[in-house]
């Protein structure tokens, strides 16, 4: 008895090769097709027992595969922009590209281009607030890397945690002073009513954890000046706990943006030139798709037209 596939086809294939049977007489009681046993017998006279191995009959390529160009527009915007699949699906169908997000993740992970996430062992799920533009904004201040003329500046950074919408500016200090002015600066620039503002405990931000302020409960607090900035604008001012930047989460995220997508691509030989670049980036964030908004940009979010958008 046959032991394999080889084996049986073999069998069947040497009956008529060894000519004592007519190749008419063995299709009589073939179990298969006349036409298999010829093609077993061609394959077996061009390559031998290696043409009876049985063949994979996966086909080789897929009418609904994604085309060449599609492919390598999809490698080229990932290089060069470096969004995640949902980014650049939203981006395709700007062009007329219409291709579902997941075959964009697996365009990206058989070229190799996906990030190498860290294993998280416990996995919070959150409920998202919905909020209106204006309802919160978070404030923040970033440290520009290195120096610019021999000289450290910082940037300052508001968010509204609704549309994604945000102001940059870059001061040459942290002063209570161009708090107060930038908050004025974003409130000028927003075009709804700020009602609230998220910042952390900086002594620009506020004094409670400062000087005689937490030296007794008894104590009479003296009002920081951006509280009382707040106060006739008709804002209120939260303050995050301690050591959780996690809760200012929204500036967090987009100081990320800044580091990995601005300042790591730039270099500044002027304060002017931090400037302008600084403008041009904080237009093309602002004209970002953003999986928090199901596609949308901050801008279209309030109704604003996209200019000058850098690619």
């Amino acid at each position: 008895m046959p032991k394999n596939i080889v084996e049986e086809r073999l069998r069947w294939v040497q009956m008529v090769e060894s000519g004592n049977v007519r190749l008419k007489d063995v299709i009589e009681i073939f179990p298969h097709s006349g036409r298999t046993l010829k093609r077993w017998l061609k394959e077996y006279r061009a390559k031998g027992e290696a043409g009876l191995i049985p063949k994979s009959t996966k086909p080789k390529s897929n009418p609904k595969e994604s085309p060449i160009h599609v492919k390598e527009r999809v490698v080229n915007m990932r290089k060069k922009t470096k969004l995640c699949a949902l980014k650049l699906k939203w981006k395709l169908e700007k062009e007329g590209i219409h291709i579902h997000e997941r075959t964009v993740g697996k365009i990206l992970k058989s070229e190799d281009l996906v990030r190498k996430y860290r294993i998280k062992k416990v996995k919070y799920k959150y409920i998202r607030a919905l909020r209106q533009p204006g309802e919160l904004v978070e404030i923040d201040v970033k440290y520009v890397p290195g120096k610019v003329s021999g000289k450290r500046y910082y940037q300052y950074t508001a968010i509204d945690t609704a549309s994604r919408w945000r102001y940059l500016s870059v001061y040459d200090e942290q002063t209570t002073y161009n708090s107060i002015q930038f908050l004025a600066d974003a409130m000028k620039r927003f075009p709804h009513k700020i009602h609230a503002i998220k910042s952390d405990n900086g002594s620009i931000f506020t004094n409670y954890y400062v000087g005689t302020n937490k030296r007794s409960d008894q104590t009479v607090k003296r009002l920081h000046a951006l509280d009382v900035f707040c106060t006739q604008n008709n804002i209120i001012h939260y303050l995050i706990d301690p050591g959780k930047p996690a809760q200012n989460g929204t500036v967090e995220r987009s100081h990320r943006e800044d580091q990995e997508k601005f300042y790591d691509q730039n270099t500044f030989k002027t304060f002017s030139e931090l400037q302008k670049k600084i403008k041009i980036w904080n237009n093309y964030y602002n004209n970002l798709e953003h999986c928090g908004l199901n596609g949308k940009t901050p801008n279209e979010m309030l109704g604003f037209k996209v200019t000058n958008v850098c690619t």
